[in-house]
């Protein structure tokens, strides 16, 4: 299943670049007009006149070698590209997704747990972030973090170690607000529905410790529904990751896409939407196995009802 949707995903891609307007002879002499003697020698070192399913084909059999293709506008090899940029857009998702982890899910439960103050705080608060998309929390986020308090750097992602951490925490929290407000409510639902649960009430009345009642039966039947949500607004961090990096000066796949895109740079951009689609469906299958492990009675490749 996991092999036929990477192969369906990146015919799909490479079909809709092939389709898309502009001439790729244009790209490479810079809008000049070419002899004909120059462009049948551009058509055969890039093949060019090769009909489309050999240039699938081909394609296809570079990338299972790790070779994308060739940037025309850089004459760079696009996997070189790739590689410079990947580990940015990594940690950024990375960085976002224990966020969201952490605070979405520890907030839901307190707030399941503690009914008044805390519980609407913790609703006004994810009402609030989910109402912001990512480009808006970057730049409130930009202009009090950064401009007013000088707190964290306002562009660029530093280098490695902690300074890159310090560097992507701005950009972190505006990538995970919208979802951490999904992940907290969801949690908060989904405990307070197991709190009401009759094994729950029984377990509690007969004078079990309330925090093993909340380990043994809440938190474990919530978990299925929680990492549903969890697993999927993290899988889509990689995709709107794009309008953080732009915000924040990050040069990351995502900033690097709207870049080739808009200059028709074809082979990047086939390059870098295959490696986001593999990534998406790498972490859809993760959420399979967490499935299969959280709950032995659903089986792998099911989701929960």
């Amino acid at each position: 299943m996991l092999i036929g949707t990477l192969l369906v995903s990146s015919f799909v891609i490479y079909s809709a670049l092939y389709l898309a307007p502009g001439n790729p002879i244009a790209t490479l002499t810079g809008g000049r007009t070419p002899s004909p003697e120059a462009v049948r020698i551009l058509e055969e070192r890039y093949h060019l006149n090769d009909p489309f399913l050999v240039r699938y084909w081909d394609w296809l059999t570079g990338v299972l070698h790790g070779d994308f293709g060739v940037s025309i506008p850089l004459r760079q090899d696009v996997s070189t590209l790739i590689a410079e940029r990947i580990g940015i857009t990594l940690g950024l998702v990375v960085y976002a997704a224990i966020i969201i982890l952490i605070l979405g899910i520890g907030a839901g439960i307190l707030a399941a747990l503690r009914p008044g103050l805390i519980d609407s705080s913790v609703i006004v608060a994810s009402t609030i972030s989910a109402a912001l998309p990512s480009f808006i929390a970057a730049i409130v986020l930009l202009l009090v973090f950064s401009v007013q308090l000088g707190w964290f750097p306002a562009f660029g992602p530093g280098e490695a170690g902690l300074d890159r951490i310090y560097h992507l925490t701005l950009p972190a929290i505006a990538l995970a607000l919208a979802s951490l407000a999904i992940v907290s409510r969801v949690t908060r639902a989904c405990v307070r529905e197991e709190l009401r649960r009759e094994h729950v009430q029984t377990a509690t009345s007969r004078g079990i410790p309330r925090h093993l009642v909340i380990r043994r039966h809440v938190l474990r039947n919530a978990a299925i529904p929680i990492t549903t949500v969890a697993g999927l607004t993290i899988a889509s961090l990689i995709a709107l990751s794009a309008v953080v990096e732009r915000a924040f000066a990050l040069n990351g796949l995502g900033a690097y896409l709207i870049q080739a895109a808009l200059s028709k740079d074809f082979a990047v951009v086939q390059g870098i939407a295959l490696v986001l689609v593999v990534a998406f469906v790498v972490t859809n299958t993760v959420i399979d196995i967490l499935y299969a492990l959280l709950d032995p009675r659903v089986k792998l490749g099911e989701r929960a009802s």
